[in-house]
C-alpha cells in the first residue's frame, strides 16, 4: 500500500522511467501524450516529476538507452525525484544474439531495489513491454515478458508494492507501431495509456477513499 501520510498534503507524485517509448519523439506518439491529459480530464491530481520535461510532462525517458543504463542513473534520479509512483517500461535497445533477458531482469530488480532503499513505500508499476516487429533484434521480448511476470510475482511475495502492467497483450506491432516496427503510432500509444490508466486508477481511488476517512 502507498504511504498515506506522504499524500496528505499534496497529490501523489509520479515518475515515468524508460527509453524512447517513454521519452517520446517527433516521428511517433508517446503514451504520456494521451495518459497525462486523460487523467487530468478525469480530475485525477498527479504531480509528474523527473529530470526531463516536454510539453506533456516531466519524465525520465532516455531514447536509445537500455535497462543497464537506467540502472546506472537510477539512484541519482530517484534521489532527486523520489516519486510515490514509478512507471517502468524498459526492455528494448538490446539484441537477441546477446541473450539479454537474464541481464535485463537482474537490472530491473536492481532498479526497484535502489528505489526502495530511498523510499520503502514506493509503488512500482512494472510493464511487460510492447512487442516489436524489428526482428531478429527483438525476438527476445516474449521471453522477457514472461520473466518480468515472474519477477513481479517474486517481489510481491517479498511485500514489494508492485503492479504488473501487461502492455504486450492486445498490442499488435503490425497495426500499433510506425514504420520502424518498434515505436507506437496513435493506436499503440492509446493502448499503452489505457493500460497504465487501468492500473493507476484503482491505486489513486483507494488513496482518495483513505483521505476521505481521515478527513471525517
Amino acid at each position: 500500500m502507498m504511504n498515506v501520510a506522504a499524500f496528505a498534503a499534496e497529490p501523489p507524485s509520479i515518475l515515468a522511467l524508460g527509453d524512447s517509448i517513454t521519452q517520446g519523439g517527433k516521428t511517433f506518439v508517446c503514451y504520456r501524450q494521451i495518459l497525462v491529459p486523460e487523467l487530468s480530464k478525469r480530475g485525477v491530481a498527479l504531480q509528474w516529476i523527473g529530470p526531463r520535461k516536454d510539453l506533456t510532462s516531466a519524465h525520465a525517458g532516455y531514447g536509445g538507452r537500455n535497462t543497464k543504463y537506467l540502472l546506472g542513473i537510477s539512484k541519482e534520479i530517484y534521489s532527486k525525484y523520489p516519486a510515490d509512483i514509478v512507471l517502468i517500461h524498459s526492455g528494448h535497445n538490446s539484441f537477441s544474439e546477446d541473450k539479454p533477458v537474464s541481464g535485463i531482469i537482474r537490472d530491473t530488480e536492481a532498479i526497484i531495489d535502489t528505489m526502495r532503499k530511498i523510499n520503502p513505500d514506493v509503488t512500482i508499476l512494472l510493464a511487460q513491454v510492447i512487442p516489436a516487429g524489428k526482428l531478429p533484434k527483438y525476438s527476445y521480448i516474449p521471453e522477457l515478458n514472461q520473466q518480468l511476470a515472474l519477477l513481479a510475482t517474486r517481489l510481491i511475495k517479498r511485500n514489494y508494492n508492485i503492479v504488473l502492467v501487461d502492455h504486450a497483450v492486445q498490442f499488435d506491432w503490425k497495426t500499433d507501431t510506425i514504420s520502424d516496427k518498434v515505436h507506437p503510432n496513435a493506436s499503440g500509444a492509446k493502448k499503452m495509456a489505457t493500460k497504465w490508466m487501468d492500473a493507476l486508477l484503482p491505486l489513486l481511488e483507494k488513496n482518495e477513499q483513505i483521505h476521505a476517512i481521515l478527513r471525517v
